[in-house]
């Protein structure tokens, strides 16, 4: 397999994820980067899944990226097209993309782009729309296409002329590492890396000369009210850095994780694009006002790649603040949680330190061996999503992906190098 044993090939993996160095260059719309959005052809969360199997909140984002594109006048017309398979569907994940909750990307979407400067590969995501009613939670109400045509037209202009100003772009890495010290885990929590994007942003966005006052005051005002805005910088940032891990093609280093509602995906090294797949669980943690773990929808969205890098829930222990926000206790839960996780884990990354966990990295490579060998499995942060579309969020907690992903892994690569069972 080129190399001596897994634990070598795993040690290349890991190597490779470490010496990742992504830069946020550009927002663009999405089909100038990703050749597959032609016109009725959407993108998803998680691994592949049909139209009829989709969650309500998925197919109320589907309703909503027809509006926004305009394929369609009312809802009625879009679910015909969606029902009588006038839609083409493809999973974020095979095109180089990721994408919260439902994932659903369209072709005029603005997406922000991350290059991995070690590799040479992208990555994309489209960009935070802030909290309430949303596409991402299935909402499609005026109020909601109404803000995507404004990210299209305002915001991501905007943010591509910004971005254009840095040399080579924006170093990713020396955000999170700035963040992370404050508190950050890049899931739930990206309030103190979204300022940092916006103290480096804000001043180049005031002087931009060729850009109206008022759409000047408009971006900076949504950033700085948009707490979780770096969640997706985050997330391309993941897709990226395991992307090009993913080259290695042996081991059992896991390089993705995502689910569609239905299902819940992992791919590992040494087994390249396949999926491997079970039933997803639903997230449990605290409901705002009014909801109840019976109003949640399963678990969705291309989000788990930040636990894939070692973040999220993974890294617990440095974001103490949002353990009571997804219902895990205190800070001795998130160091037990976090200490936990080490034991699935090959390493440490040494460009995210922890300074709320002694200064260790932050847990680096989950070994799909050991999570069959313990039985233990990576925590998820994750919103909770109405399991009605157009509720939009209704809470916050983690999920744990089911077992089953992982064992079929391991058998797969096992049969792979010629062992039988």
């Amino acid at each position: 397999m080129g190399y001596r044993t897994i634990n070598e090939a795993n040690e290349a993996v890991i190597q490779k994820i470490i010496a990742a160095a992504p830069f946020l260059t550009d927002v663009v719309p999405a089909k100038s980067v990703i050749p597959e959005l032609e016109d009725c052809v959407l993108l998803h969360a998680g691994p592949p899944i049909k139209y009829e199997n989709m969650t309500d909140p998925m197919q109320g984002s589907c309703v909503g990226a027809i509006l926004f594109e305009g394929w369609a006048e009312d809802e009625k017309s879009a679910r015909e097209l969606l029902e009588n398979d006038k839609v083409k569907f493809i999973p974020c994940h095979h095109v180089n993309a990721v994408g919260p909750m439902g994932g659903i990307t369209s072709p005029n979407m603005p997406v922000l782009v991350v290059i991995n400067k070690e590799s040479g590969n992208e990555a994309y995501c489209q960009m935070n729309e802030g909290i309430g009613a949303v596409l991402r939670f299935g909402a499609y109400n005026e109020q909601v296409i109404n803000r995507l045509h404004w990210m299209k037209d305002v915001l991501g202009p905007v943010l591509s002329k910004a971005l254009k100003t840095f040399d080579g772009g924006l170093n990713v890495n020396v955000l999170i590492a700035k963040a992370i010290a404050m508190g950050d885990e890049f899931h739930q929590r990206n309030i103190a890396a979204s300022l940092a994007f916006l103290k480096e942003l804000s001043p180049v966005i005031a002087s931009l000369e060729d850009v109206e006052k008022e759409q000047r005051t408009e971006v900076i005002q949504f950033l700085a009210d948009t707490d979780q805005f770096f969640l997706n910088i985050a997330m391309a940032t993941g897709k990226a850095m395991m992307d090009a891990a993913r080259t290695i093609e042996h081991g059992t280093v896991v390089t993705a994780m995502c689910r569609n509602g239905e299902n819940f995906g992992i791919r590992i090294a040494g087994m390249g694009d396949e999926w491997f797949t079970a039933p997803v669980n639903t997230p449990q943690g605290l409901y705002f006002t009014g909801y109840t773990a019976e109003d949640a929808n399963t678990d969705i969205g291309d989000s788990a790649i930040t636990e894939t890098i070692g973040v999220g829930g993974m890294a617990m222990i440095a974001a103490p603040a949002v353990t009571r926000f997804v219902g895990t206790g205190g800070f001795n839960d998130a160091l037990e949680i976090s200490n936990q996780m080490t034991e699935i884990c090959i390493s440490e990354n040494p460009n995210f330190v922890i300074p709320t966990w002694d200064f260790k990295g932050a847990c680096l490579g989950i070994d799909a061996r050991k999570v069959v060998e313990t039985g233990i499995t990576p925590v998820i942060n994750t919103g909770i999503a109405h399991k009605i579309a157009g509720y939009g969020q209704i809470g916050a907690g983690t999920v744990h992906p089911p077992i089953e992903c992982f064992e079929k892994a391991i058998t797969a690569y096992a049969e792979k190098l010629g062992f039988k069972g």
